[in-house]
């Protein structure tokens, strides 16, 4: 009788699920220190376990990679999934979330600029500390988005099933595309922000130093960043998500305009379609080195 082999150390699903159980701890570990306290540890293994158990099930050794390396593709989109079902933070946290914003947009209406963080939290009515750790958890969800954003589309070729359609993979690499056209249209300040923080992974402290502003002021400046590269990418792809401009015929009004048409033209549609991810990340540090 034929006998199938999966693997070369082991050879039913069960078997080679226990024998790879440290890369669930490895993949929930390397995830921890970028998502809000807020999601259970216990959640995230579970999920690595199901994806643990959709590698030794799908896993085809004739498609030439290793099973830890294949597995662990399985056990990170297990885990984003995971991430994605949450809507990336607690109700409690979105619920802040949303009077923050809230906050800010009155204040900003009342002075006609963005308001400081110090001025949001008397608004709202909390500490300073409260506001920063609301702009901390919802900022954890974005940026693991992000990273998404940046990392999916080269899975396919290793996935014997659940492969992205066609139109998955366009849609992919248009949404990276505009996130890159997006952080390349920022204002000079808050790209530095954005690349120092989230692309060099320096401390706050040192990108506040270089810019002659506070820590706190720099926070305020990547939320900033972030708030307006979402805008720009939705004018682009979901008109719709925008929010109305609270003065249309304002100055403010009239840079967001400006920015969303940069963002819009930042590349061509051929462009945005060809590129993969390699292509747009080696575009953006050609960008970030001639304005350095």
């Amino acid at each position: 009788m034929a006998h199938r082999t999966t693997s070369p150390a082991a050879t039913t699903e069960d078997e080679i699920v226990r024998a790879h159980l440290p890369l669930v701890h490895y993949g929930v570990a390397e995830l921890a220190g970028r998502i809000p306290r807020h999601v259970s540890r216990e959640d995230l293994a579970s999920a690595a376990m199901f994806g643990l158990a959709q590698a030794a099930r799908s896993y085809d050794e004739s498609k030439g990679i290793a099973f830890d390396k294949y597995a662990m593709i399985r056990i990170r989109g297990a885990l984003l999934d995971e991430l994605r079902s949450r809507d990336w933070a607690s109700r409690s946290v979105r619920s802040m979330a949303r009077k923050m914003e809230s906050a800010k947009e009155t204040l900003q209406v009342r002075n006609g600029r963005t308001p400081t963080m110090e001025e949001t939290a008397e608004e709202m009515g909390v500490e300073v500390e409260r506001v920063q750790r609301i702009v901390d958890d919802v900022h954890r969800g974005t940026v693991l988005n992000y990273e998404a954003l940046l990392t999916e589309g080269s899975i396919a070729d290793v996935l014997p099933d659940d492969a992205p359609t066609p139109a998955d993979e366009i849609l992919s690499r248009e949404r990276r595309a505009f996130l890159m056209d997006a952080i390349v249209a920022l204002p000079e300040r808050l790209r530095h922000v954005v690349v120092g923080y989230f692309f060099e992974e320096r401390p706050m402290q040192e990108i506040a130093d270089e810019l002659g502003v506070s820590e706190s002021r720099v926070s305020q400046m990547r939320g900033e960043a972030l708030a307006l590269m979402e805008k720009g990418i939705n004018a682009s792809l979901d008109p719709d998500l925008v929010p109305a401009e609270p003065r249309p015929n304002g100055r403010l009004a009239r840079k967001h305009a400006a920015y969303y048409a940069a963002v819009a033209t930042g590349s061509t549609a051929r462009a945005r379609i060809d590129a993969d991810a390699a292509d747009i990340s080696a575009r953006l540090r050609q960008q970030f080195a001639a304005s350095a």
